[in-house]
């Protein structure tokens, strides 16, 4: 544990705590607002990759408005990142997921935070993190996906490629062709656990724009077995599972998430007649907003970005 130190924003600490299922220790940072009653609280997790407690630079303002708004924020670094033990490239998701129950069972535990109505906030990855998570225990109160695809990695990425292909100077319809389907070879080799250097050879088969070329710069062995094991995700499974009301969050020119398409797939989940009917889903789309929802070059949070997600959660977490 940390020292004890009071800020504008409240009481922080800095924190570790254990996830028994997978003998992982984790660090973190608890804020919690100074009104001297008890207050609910929620835990946020990061993105894809290497993200630590602030999700590199995106958590902070986040959990600065939802702390003065009276709610306890716990942020975590991921497995193998920052203070935390272990290693994010050789989890799985539901790993990920018995993370942020971890988390969520550590928050609640201290004093002064009101454990019945402490949920999970979860972007991007971390969406499909807090859903896996909610699926597997009874007593997540609710849950926010912010900028959470409602497809599989793989068609997420897909579409992230097309987006990034199609504003490429230079690049025609004929090179976005053959690069997509030179990716879609890729994830079928992933899903015949062909090995990286078949992955490698079959998208070199056809000549590789810039975008796709970047993309795969950044692959090796070891996350190409990592991805291999994530790509076919489906978080529809855990959303037609839920049992608490879900607010999913989204900017509405997000480039790397396919946003129509996500929102019709959570809201076909929700209108499954076999939900159940704890399960209301709430769907905010900010027009103009990126991935983050950030808007203006992503200098700023969309307005009216905070007070929504505020407000829904308050709306969960008074009396």
């Amino acid at each position: 544990m940390g020292i004890l130190d009071r800020m504008r924003t409240g009481l922080v600490r800095d924190v570790t705590f254990a996830d028994t299922n997978t003998d992982v220790v984790l660090a973190g940072t608890l804020t919690s607002p100074d009104r001297g009653e008890p207050v609910p609280g929620v835990v946020m997790v990061g993105g894809s990759g290497p993200a630590d407690r602030d999700n590199d630079t995106y958590f902070p303002v986040i959990r600065r408005h939802l702390v003065d708004a009276g709610i306890a924020v716990l942020s975590y670094d991921k497995r193998g990142v920052g203070g935390s033990s272990g290693d994010w490239l050789d989890a799985t998701m539901d790993d990920l997921a018995s993370d942020a129950a971890a988390a969520l069972d550590f928050l609640r535990a201290q004093p002064g935070v009101r454990a019945g109505v402490t949920g999970l906030f979860g972007h991007s990855e971390g969406g499909w993190v807090v859903l896996r998570a909610t699926t597997l225990r009874d007593d997540v109160p609710w849950v926010v996906t912010n900028g959470c695809p409602g497809t599989t990695p793989a068609v997420q990425e897909r579409y992230a490629m097309t987006t990034a292909l199609e504003q490429t100077k230079g690049v025609t319809r004929d090179d976005v062709d053959a690069a997509l389907a030179a990716y879609d070879r890729v994830v079928e080799a992933g899903r015949r656990d062909a090995d990286f250097t078949e992955a490698t050879r079959l998208l070199h088969s056809a000549p590789m724009p810039t975008a796709l070329a970047d993309y795969w710069a950044e692959v090796d062995e070891r996350f190409w077995r990592f991805l291999k094991r994530k790509q076919d995700h489906d978080p529809v499974p855990d959303a037609l599972r839920l049992r608490c009301p879900h607010l999913a969050i989204f900017g509405g020119a997000d480039e790397l998430v396919p946003v129509a398409d996500s929102v019709h797939l959570f809201t076909a989940a929700a209108c499954h007649p076999h939900r159940d009917r704890r399960a209301t889903l709430t769907v905010e789309v900010f027009a103009g907003a990126d991935h983050r929802v950030l808007v203006d070059g992503g200098i700023r949070l969309a307005p009216g970005y905070l007070d929504a997600l505020t407000r829904w959660i308050t709306a969960r977490t008074a009396g």
